[in-house]
């Protein structure tokens, strides 16, 4: 299907009519076209018009009738008409200079031509007309097409001067690359190196809009690999960076924990579409490189790495302008606990060990498990099996001990309330010691998860800590407990 049956829809035909109307030259530009040789679909459709893009969107709006909204931004020179699920978004032809200090440009009219070389690569620097006198012809003065073919990532100008002036646009090369696949093109991806200190100006919030679509695509490995081997990884991500290369004592030398971590975020990514545990494999290792020592008898060890790790992710993503709320608490969480599942496989399951894990993880053991499934990247594949075999062990047990227990959704059978109530106390110490052992007792399967053997080792308890219940209270009628129990 050619690019003129590509676009020949009501909608272009319409914003082709008023533009004509209005005597404007009008395109449909950047990511649009470039999907359409992608075959990738978008419902957000970028026009560039010679003159006003505000009087042509304002127009179209007008012309769609009924239900179409027209949101005019002057400031910046556009607008966006919304319509059954479609934006359209229209700018008027633009050419731009740049100060050192700063990436927001001054911006002048200027032509097609223009617009499309301030573009940051080829391949968003096509444009398609939609006037009627020229209906589909496709401008393509940078070969974007060409490059499509070649998959390759390229600045349309030179890449020193794109980046200097837009340093963000190195993050989107890298974005691109991993997103799509491609390469970037050497000299490119060189200009990104020299100039990887200028991505300083860019806002946090900007970054991580970045990360986030590198983290949702395909394979994040690439993206990741980019940054470290353009140097905005040390810039950006710190930690991450410190996670790579393999020291050797003795001849004997630890894994790569970089490439091992990018291994666990692409094996989640096969399995997980959940961009948030794809986090969590990132920095699932994160204070590996903080807790290495070197021990003569036991060799690389990084002990309490899970626990120090947790305690990192709240200012790595407090650093990167990530959200600061229950996204944030699951990474931690997951970090916190991705030993312990590989801790029962190596040890023997016992009940008491999985219900603890079952009532830590809560509603996140199955994404705990996938990560931990994603972490066994051995080269020796009798260890993988072995590991997977006994990863199916913990998992029967947790099935079977969940239907029973009912752990996963675990409340206290006692409330703190309903101690303080027939105990007649205030809020003190001996309330949580008291709820603190009910729940021990519950997990080391010694009482079941039920009221009514909860309530009895709740007044055992408070005996041993010298409690009396209010009233008179002397707890539980074993005969009215029977009777229940029979019902």
């Amino acid at each position: 299907m050619s690019i003129t049956e590509q676009i020949d829809t009501p909608v272009f035909r319409l914003v082709g009519r008023v533009a004509d109307r209005l005597g404007r030259p009008c395109y449909v530009v950047g990511g649009y076209v470039r999907d359409i040789f992608l075959h990738r679909h978008s419902k957000d459709v970028d026009f560039v018009t010679v003159g006003s893009g505000i009087e042509v969107a304002e127009a179209v709006a007008a012309e769609l009738g009924r239900g179409a909204k027209c949101s005019v931004f002057r400031n910046f020179g556009t607008a966006q008409v919304k319509h059954r699920g479609i934006e359209l978004e229209f700018v008027g032809a633009r050419r731009e200079s740049y100060s050192h200090d700063s990436r927001k440009p001054i911006v002048e009219d200027g032509t097609l031509d223009d617009d499309l070389s301030r573009r940051d690569f080829t391949i968003n620097a096509m444009a398609v007309c939609v006037n009627d006198d020229g209906f589909g012809s496709l401008i393509d003065p940078f070969g974007g097409i060409d490059d499509l073919d070649i998959q390759t990532i390229r600045t349309p100008l030179d890449p020193d001067i794109t980046f200097s002036d837009d340093p963000l646009r190195m993050m989107r090369a890298i974005r691109f690359a991993t997103q799509l696949g491609f390469r970037i093109e050497e000299e490119t991806f060189d200009a990104i190196t020299r100039n990887a200190e200028r991505i300083g100006i860019i806002s946090r919030e900007r970054i991580a809009d970045e990360l986030m679509k590198i983290m949702a695509s395909p394979m994040p490995s690439i993206g990741w690999e980019l940054l470290s081997e353009s140097g905005l990884l040390k810039l950006i991500l710190p930690e991450l960076e410190a996670m790579k290369g393999v020291e050797t004592v003795n001849g004997r030398g630890h894994k790569d924990n970089f490439r091992h971590t990018l291994t666990v975020v692409d094996n989640v990514a096969r399995r997980s579409d959940n961009v948030w545990l794809r986090w969590a494999a990132l920095f699932h290792d994160i204070a590996k490189p903080v807790t290495k020592r070197w021990d003569a008898s036991l060799g690389w060890t990084f002990h309490n790495h899970n626990f120090i790790g947790a305690k990192m992710i709240p200012r790595i993503f407090r650093n990167l302008r990530l959200p600061l709320n229950e996204k944030m608490k699951y990474v931690k969480k997951l970090v916190e606990l991705h030993m312990r599942p590989i801790a029962l496989v190596e040890e023997t399951v016992t009940d008491s060990a999985v219900r603890r894990l079952l009532f830590d993880a809560g509603e996140d053991i199955e994404d705990l498990m996938t990560l931990c499934n994603a972490d066994i990247t051995s080269r020796n594949p009798e260890k993988v099996k072995r590991f997977m075999a006994n990863f199916e062990l913990v998992r029967e047990k947790m099935a079977e001990l969940e239907e029973r227990d009912r752990i996963r959704k675990f409340q206290p059978p006692v409330t703190g309330e309903e101690i303080m109530e027939i105990f007649a106390l205030p809020p003190c110490r001996e309330i949580g010691v008291i709820k603190e052992h009910i729940k021990n007792s519950i997990l080391d399967g010694i009482i079941p998860n039920e009221r009514q053997a909860a309530l009895r080792l709740m007044y055992d308890k408070a005996g041993e800590l010298g409690l009396k219940p209010a009233d008179g209270d002397k707890g539980p009628d074993p005969q009215q407990e029977a009777v229940e129990e029979g019902d």
